[in-house]
């Protein structure tokens, strides 16, 4: 089994919190700035991390048969501090207490852990069982939430940008699949492969999202972190993968970079490389597989992503070509050469990828 890398990845972009930095308004910019601060310390300290602990390891697709089916989550309380992982304020069965955010982790968590056993026979996301845990409350008004290789992190935003980080249930799931691939393709965090890691996140954000509303992808609105922006920020989520780039348009926030296909592949030194941007191309191309298919996204659709990210083929450095090439072999080898091999290699080429 090979070595893992664990990575410090956030919900917000670096170029999102850098353009509210230079706001007009002194308290968004002050606010931006320390969110900004925040991060940078904690990826240095994951790098820090990196270097002197001993990397993980790689865990079967499914895992053994012996592996827990109930969760094990715990939940910290960083009580406006930036200490890791704060005060367990909740454990697994315990009943619900009187913080909302605290409540909504705790069933986040438990809905992604549900997704991953019931569709695909993981337990948790090393296929181990591994234990879930979540500190909320972190530091003051810091516009973030985080996944550092280790554990989720929550703030509560600003209020006036972003709301609470625990509000949207996609955005739970989308920290969490980042521990999700670390334990399997274990993407590195930069380029294409890196928007493949951020894209992966979205579509298991999504996924998790559908399924506690039992929606078919027909119904499902396909917006990443819809209910994260304060009611006088122009847009409606960070994301659409529906239509990369439409998410929002504001004055302060700015506009929504993603592209929807290779024609408009923004390349750029910033943020790792556009992870956070050009991750819009392969999520379209799963919106359209989705769509084209119908019904339940995370049955057929993401049975291939799964199936494309656990099968041991998909390199670290994996650029989209090889993951689109990858999810048609997927396809074909559970699905035969039926419909489902049709629309995975129509999805890919409506974004301009290549499955050859």
């Amino acid at each position: 089994m090979a070595d893992t890398h664990p990575i410090f990845c956030t919900i917000v972009p670096p170029h999102v919190l850098d353009k509210l930095a230079r706001a007009g308004d002194p308290a968004v910019s002050e606010r931006a700035r320390r969110t900004l601060e925040a991060d940078s310390a904690q990826r240095t300290r994951r790098r820090l991390t990196a270097v002197a602990g001993p990397a993980a390891v790689t865990s079967p697709a499914g895992g053994p048969s012996d592996a827990p089916d109930r969760p094990d989550r715990t939940v910290h309380d960083c009580r406006n501090g930036t200490r890791l992982p704060g005060v367990k304020v909740r454990g697994e069965g315990d009943e619900p207490g009187g913080d909302a955010t605290v409540n909504r982790v705790y069933a986040g968590l438990g809905a992604t852990f549900e997704l991953l056993l019931t569709s695909y026979g993981r337990s948790s996301l090393d296929g181990l069982g591994l234990p879930l845990t979540a500190s909320v409350h972190y530091g003051r008004d810091y516009g973030n939430a985080f996944w550092n290789g280790e554990q989720m992190v929550f703030g509560d935003g600003d209020g006036e940008i972003f709301l609470d980080f625990s509000l949207p249930v996609d955005v739970i799931a989308h920290e969490l699949a980042h521990g999700l691939t670390q334990y399997t393709a274990n993407l590195e965090y930069y380029g294409q492969s890196g928007a493949l890691n951020e894209s992966v996140s979205d579509v298991v954000g999504s996924l998790v999202k559908q399924y506690t509303l039992g929606q078919n992808a027909d119904r499902a609105d396909w917006l990443i972190g819809e209910g994260l922006l304060a009611p006088g920020v122009t847009g409606v989520a960070l994301r659409s993968m529906k239509n990369p780039g439409s998410a929002y348009d504001d004055d302060v926030l700015g506009k929504d970079p993603q592209p929807g296909s290779m024609d408009d592949y923004v390349v750029t030194g910033r943020d790792n490389g556009g992870v956070h941007i050009n991750s819009g191309i392969p999520n379209r191309a799963f919106f359209l597989l989705a769509t084209q298919l119908g019904g339940r996204a995370w049955e057929r659709p993401g049975q291939i992503w799964f199936d494309t990210l656990t099968g041991g083929e998909l390199a670290p450095d994996a650029d989209f070509a090889d993951f689109a090439r990858l999810t048609a072999a997927a396809a074909s080898a559970r699905y035969g050469d039926g419909e489902e091999s049709e629309a995975v290699l129509k999805a890919w080429a409506q974004v301009g990828v290549p499955t050859g």
